[in-house]
Formats: structure tokens, C-alpha cells, sequence
């Protein structure tokens, strides 16, 4: 498999070329710490890059996904501390840097019911400060994080990136106005940018925020009653190392720019069958009941997401590599060895 520049992709990082392409380049991840973020720092590092880690201030010095960058001598990860929301160190951090992935936002749906005001500050302005800073510095590439909520429920399937934007919460309004401040920047200022739209991401690291650690940390914490919202939607699960792979090729993909590119898998499950299946992979016996806390507000839930990847398999040669069975056995895996991490019986918004 080769991307637009005929270089391997069949691995994550590539067979032959990628560790080439990214050596010695300056990198700047917003989000770091976050669980793509997170993902996408550990294989620019694996490729030779120095990454510099955009990472939300904390005043108690949590370390987070990257803590064992801290720990070591030499580190070749540069930690910045801030807020997009700061126009000025955000300035500071796009500086020197020839490439930036923002990934750094609000993302949880629930709390954008409580406070969209924060969700337009951070997602909105926050961009729109990364996009001036990649102006003002020149950088090579903007790859600008989207979401595959924008599209809302699907009007037709697969969703392309041409289907129309429906903003059914507060968050995905946010992210619809991230999307086209970025676009923004490229029709008037003619900046590199690429919006990577990811279907719903998934694995080891990822927050009970997320549904598919929520089932397994209940699994693995003995329930025998798994609690969830609707059951009736549909997703399209991509395992995290094919998401930030996907982040890696369209960075280089010329094809790419000023254009939205849409990352998944083109297969979608039921959030009741996906919770069979998570209950296969780990050995356990459960029910799986309706709990009205978890539910949407009524036109807020998004019925059915299934990609068309076709722009990312025919620009950059990506393709997911990670079956979603095999995904979940692995996260499964990866949750019940973590469990302090996970407050099984709270609904984490």
C-alpha cells in the first residue's frame, strides 16, 4: 500500500518511507495528552520527529498519556503548557514548527448541553488562534481535527463529505464552525490546511467518557447489568493507531488541501450489538439495560454514521488496518488491566 508520494502505509508508521518523511521535522501536536493525541505523538516519535506537545495547563501537574516522556533523559518531546484559547502561547508553541496537527478541543456531548459557551470558545476561537499562528509562522501543513458528528444522522449512506452539515448539539455546532474557520484560512489566506474527519475512534487509553471503555469498565468491574443510552444507533468504530495514521498520510497528501477527508472504516454496528460484542470479548455475562440518564435530549441523538472513505483510500492510499474485532479484544484487554483509571458505577459526561 503507498500514499499519494508512493511511500508504504501497510503499518501504521509505513514499511519504507515514513520515518524518512518525518526525521528531523519540527511537529507541533495541540491535545497531546488526549487519546488520539496521545497516539499520534508516539508514532511521530517512532518516525524521527521532534514533537512539541501542546498540552491543557494543569494546576496539580497531572501527567497524563505522556508521562513517560517526562521520565526520561533527552525526551524528544517538548511539553508546552497552555489554552488555545490564549492567542499569544499559542503564537509561542506554532513557532518553528513545520507541521501542526490540531486535535485539541471540547469533545464530550453531554456537557455541551450545560455549557455551549465554553464549546465556542475552545473549539471555535481556539481555531481560529491555531489558524493565525500557522499563518503568522508559515508553517508547511495545518491538519485540522473535525468530527463525524457535523454530519448528524445520515440523510444518505455512506456519508461522503459532501452530505450536509447538521448541528444536533451544541458540540457539533462548535466543531461545524472549527471546520469552516479552518477552510476559512485557506480560501483567503491560502493556508495549508486539511480537516480530517474521523468517524468514532476507539482503544487502549481512550476515557469511560467514550462508550466503549463505559461498557468495558462496567464489564470488567463485575456488573451484570450494563447501563447504556439508545441502543438503536449506528457508528462506524476506527481503531486509534488507523485514525492517527490516517492524521500522518494527509498531512503529505498535496490532494488534500483545502479539502475535508473523511476517516473510517465503512462498516457500522449497533450500540446494542457492538455491547454484545464487547461482552463476547471479555469473557463475561451481562445484560444490557436502557438507562434514561444516558440518553440524549430528543433531536439531539444522531440515529446512524457510516463513512465513505473513498477520499482518503484514493489521495493518500489510507486504509484502517485493525479489524473491529480485533480492536475490541485489545481494548478489552487493555481496560481490565487499567481499572483505577475507570469509575464504573458514574456516568462520566
Amino acid at each position: 500500500m503507498t500514499n499519494s508520494t508512493g511511500n508504504s502505509m501497510n503499518s501504521p508508521l509505513g514499511d519504507g518511507g515514513t520515518s524518512a518523511r518525518w526525521s528531523g521535522r519540527k511537529v507541533l501536536v495541540t491535545g497531546a495528552e488526549g487519546f488520539i493525541g496521545a497516539t499520534l505523538v508516539d508514532m511521530l516519535v517512532e518516525a524521527g520527529a521532534e514533537v512539541r506537545a501542546f498540552v491543557h495547563y494543569k494546576p496539580y501537574a497531572e501527567k497524563g498519556n505522556l508521562a513517560r516522556y517526562l521520565e526520561r533523559p533527552g525526551s524528544p518531546v517538548e511539553m508546552v503548557a497552555g489554552d488555545v484559547r490564549d492567542a499569544g502561547r499559542v503564537s509561542d508553541a506554532v513557532a518553528g514548527c513545520d507541521t501542526v496537527f490540531h486535535l485539541a478541543a471540547l469533545i464530550g456531548i453531554p456537557y455541551s448541553y450545560d455549557a455551549p459557551g465554553a464549546y465556542v470558545q475552545t473549539n471555535v476561537v481556539g481555531t481560529e488562534n491555531i489558524a493565525e499562528a500557522c499563518r503568522r509562522h508559515a508553517v508547511r501543513r495545518l491538519v485540522h481535527t473535525s468530527t463525524s458528528e457535523v454530519y448528524g444522522t445520515a440523510l444518505t449512506a455512506p456519508i461522503s463529505e459532501e452530505h450536509p452539515l447538521q448541528p444536533q448539539s451544541p458540540y457539533s455546532a462548535s466543531k461545524i464552525g472549527a471546520d469552516m474557520m479552518a477552510l476559512s484560512h485557506w480560501h483567503a489566506f491560502e493556508l495549508p490546511v486539511t480537516v480530517v474527519r474521523p468517524f468514532n475512534t476507539y482503544g487502549p487509553r481512550q476515557s469511560a467518557r467514550a462508550v466503549i471503555p463505559t461498557i468495558l469498565a462496567q464489564l470488567h468491574s463485575g456488573a451484570r447489568q450494563i447501563k447504556l443510552g439508545s441502543l438503536t444507533p449506528t457508528r462506524d468504530f476506527t481503531y486509534v493507531t488507523d485514525t492517527a495514521a490516517g492524521f500522518l498520510a494527509m498531512a503529505d497528501c498535496d490532494r488534500a488541501l483545502g479539502q475535508v477527508v473523511n476517516l473510517g472504516t465503512g462498516r457500522e454496528i449497533a450500540i446494542g450489538a457492538l455491547a454484545e460484542a464487547l461482552i463476547a470479548a471479555s469473557g463475561r455475562e451481562a445484560e444490557v439495560v436502557v438507562d434514561p440518564a444516558r440518553l440524549r435530549p430528543s433531536g439531539s441523538e444522531v440515529e446512524r454514521l457510516l463513512s465513505d472513505n473513498s477520499r482518503a483510500r484514493e489521495w493518500a492510499s489510507w486504509r484502517p488496518e485493525v479489524s473491529l474485532e480485533e480492536g475490541l479484544a485489545r481494548t478489552s484487554q487493555w481496560v481490565a488491566g487499567n481499572l483505577h483509571l475507570f469509575a464504573a458505577d458514574r456516568y462520566q459526561v
